[in-house]
């Protein structure tokens, strides 16, 4: 695909007009080409049900019969009687507000010369009396004279609606987009798929694909024009991950691992809990990886509660057992501070040397810490963005852990790994990724799942209520000698945000909860202060935890019985899960209870799963449906994900086809070096060796 063609060669596209169009990346008339319809309506008169049918939309044309206008005190209607082809009288209605009490020129004017005696019209609109069956009368949001071949592009067919910027509608970009169809633009476009896939696949062609989505003429054109556009997506960004496991794949790393048992073995005894099977699984997973000459690339997930720190903290251990360094990358500073917290506690008797750097950490700490990392005193590093700024460098760092990796880039990754020639890297992620993806989009990557939870966790009966409902439970639970926590998104109030806040709400439940002892946490405490409420509540010294999402992860009280999750439409699917995840640890039944009063359509669906379900890879696969799988994968932040055609969801189908093509692709050829890929390798090129920076197609 070229670059070519100026905007302002379309009719009426000027230079304000063109600024309007650079608001939404389109500067060529080939990025025109490529902006794909957002959605459409279905405006062919009497069609039956399907996706783009709008139950509240009317579409007809009608022969005018007679006009109206009716004046009022803020406002001047018009009406037109129109016959539809079926013969049915239909009266259609336009309002127009004054402005000061009267118009300066007819505001009808042009309609009127469009609504003359017998003239035909197409009309878009919403019927005034949904209860009348017949459909009678109109408020109209569009018309077009039929007279005018240009209709076609509004009415009576498929109709394109995109996403646009103020300034700009619909009919004008349809009007735009029509013209750009007639140009060379569309002409020159290139086939970038070989000829073979196509034919494989029975696939459109590049270009009648382009008009297919634009302007379908059917149902049928328009899933052909999708399928095809999807399938050239999806298998671009599978060829780049290809490509770069393979060249992965081929890099030795220079060092290597010995298994000692010098710190795990005293590890594995002071834990106070045996592994999983499916942890030792893991575990051996990636010792392997780290005793192999290639470099480990290794996904771990697993869901809440199924020991992904503690198998992480066994592959560090490994590398400070053979002199290396390592480091656990966390996305936030509550995250980090958690992990330190449980570092220590289980390395204080093992003398393994631990240190922490975050935004936070004070001056003079920062240097001593970063002293002890470039001269090897340091074995294990926690930290957030921090660890990636220039001034920390490291004498001997092999092993980087990456926790909650969606909510890093893929560049920040890339930065951790710069940090040193080679490193073997291991990802973590709470919110499990459904397998197709995973092989598709993360093909450099080996895939580790944790299956089990530790013996001993009770179900978590989940439930939707309200705050008296919730506060009962609490009251029942903390009467029998168990604990509680209440979760609040904010910690002070907020004046754009409707949602309680835990610093007010913590002295109104002083009141709610006189019997009972109540303790506050949030982010904003120093670290001392949340070391000391948490140790206090694990202690049993505390009733009841009044939090922000700062419990999310890390916290493990067997005791716990009970959370409550305020304003939970304010909390994403894998927030609810995470925070539901800190009760249910013993051996008593626990609650998670959802308060959310004020939830929108989105939000109640989230509650709805979140009390359907505690499996962890059913809500991370929805969490992807509703979120995205860019913010998921963590790719947002570099593009790599924002497609405009395909849909993981609801095109699997083509994105099996694209996994299958592309490992025949690249056993056939896999530096893309026959006359048949080339405009394939130029494409990807294109795409994803200047955003990455780590793939090597020349």
């Amino acid at each position: 695909m070229t670059s070519t063609g100026t905007l302002q060669r379309l009719k009426g596209l000027g230079p304000a007009t063109a600024k309007l169009f650079e608001k939404l990346g389109i500067s060529t008339l080939t990025d025109l080409l490529h902006y794909y319809p957002r959605t459409y309506q279905d405006r062919r008169p009497d069609e039956k049900p399907n996706d783009y049918n709008s139950n509240s939309l009317t579409v007809f044309k009608g022969r005018v019969l007679r006009t109206q206008e009716i004046p009022a005190r803020s406002v001047l209607i018009f009406k037109a009687f129109l016959e539809n082809e079926q013969g049915r009288q239909i009266e259609c209605t336009w309002f127009k507000k004054r402005s000061f009490g009267r118009f300066r020129f007819d505001p009808f004017g042009p309609m009127k010369k469009d609504f003359k005696l017998n003239a035909e019209v197409w009309v878009i609109g919403r019927q005034e009396d949904r209860n009348n069956f017949f459909g009678n009368k109109i408020t109209v949001e569009e018309y077009y004279p039929a007279a005018d071949p240009l209709s076609a592009l509004h009415a009576g067919r498929l109709t394109p609606i995109y996403s646009l910027t103020e300034g700009l509608t619909n009919k004008q970009f349809r009007l735009f987009m029509h013209e750009a169809l007639q140009t060379e633009a569309l002409q020159t476009e290139p086939e970038i798929l070989p000829p073979a896939l196509l034919a494989k696949r029975k696939l459109l062609g590049s270009t009648q694909a382009l008009r297919g989505i634009h302007f379908p003429a059917g149902l049928a054109e328009l899933d052909a024009a999708k399928a095809r556009l999807a399938y050239e997506e999806f298998l671009l960004l599978a060829t780049a991950w290809g490509i770069k496991r393979t060249q992965t794949k081929i890099l030795e790393k220079g060092y290597s691992y010995e298994i000692k048992r010098t710190l795990l073995t005293p590890l594995r005894q002071n834990l106070g809990f045996q592994f999983t099977n499916s942890q030792k699984h893991v575990i051996n997973e990636i010792f392997r990886d780290l005793q192999s000459p290639r470099p480990m690339n290794r996904l771990l997930q697993g869901d809440v509660g199924s020991g992904k720190t503690v198998v992480a903290l066994c592959a560090m251990l490994l590398a400070a057992e053979n002199g290396y360094q390592a480091a656990l990358m966390a996305p936030t500073e509550i995250l980090a501070e958690q992990h330190f917290i449980t570092f220590e506690k289980m390395l204080k008797a093992l003398g393994v040397k631990t240190a922490i750097l975050t935004s936070s950490t004070k001056a003079a700490a920062k240097r001593k810490i970063l002293k002890e990392l470039q001269d090897g005193t340091i074995q294990i590093i926690v930290g957030t963005h921090s660890l990636i700024q220039e001034d920390v460098k490291f004498a001997n760092l092999r092993l980087a852990v990456i926790d909650e990796q969606h909510r890093f880039g893929v560049r920040q990754r890339a930065q951790l790994k710069e940090k040193t020639a080679k490193l073997d890297l291991l990802t973590m992620t709470a919110t499990p990724i459904p397998r197709t993806l995973a092989l598709a989009f993360y093909g450099d990557l080996e895939v580790s799942t944790l299956t089990e939870l530790p013996p001993g966790r009770q179900p978590i009966q989940t439930e939707a209520a309200t705050e008296k409902l919730a506060f009962m439970r609490v009251t029942d639970e903390v009467a029998k000698g168990r604990q509680a926590y209440i979760v609040y998104p904010l910690i002070e109030e907020s004046e754009k945000i409707s949602a309680k806040a835990v610093s007010e709400e913590f002295e109104k439940l002083k009141t709610v909860f006189p019997q009972f002892r109540l303790a506050m946490l949030h982010g904003q405490m120093t670290q001392e202060e949340k070391e000391a409420v948490m140790a206090d509540f694990a202690a049993h010294k505390t009733d009841i935890l009044i939090a922000t999402p700062v419990i999310e992860v890390g916290i493990d009280v067997k005791n716990a019985t009970v959370m409550v999750i305020e304003n939970a439409e304010r909390f994403g699917l894998a927030s609810l899960h995470q925070l539901r995840g800190r009760v249910g640890r013993g051996e008593h039944a626990s609650y998670c209870i959802l308060v959310a009063e004020h939830a929108g359509s989105i939000a109640k669906e989230r509650v709805d799963i979140i009390c359907r379900t505690c499996d962890g890879f059913k809500i991370g696969e929805r969490d992807m449906q509703l979120r995205g799988p860019g913010e998921i994968l963590g790719t947002r932040q570099s593009g790599e994900l924002e497609f405009k055609a395909g849909d993981f969801f609801k095109d699997r189908d083509i994105l099996t086809w694209a996994i299958e093509d592309r490992d025949e692709l690249l056993t056939q050829d896999p530096a893309l070096v026959q006359p048949a890929h080339r405009l394939f390798k130029q494409r990807l090129i294109q795409l994803y060796e200047k955003n990455w920076h780590l793939i090597d197609l020349s």
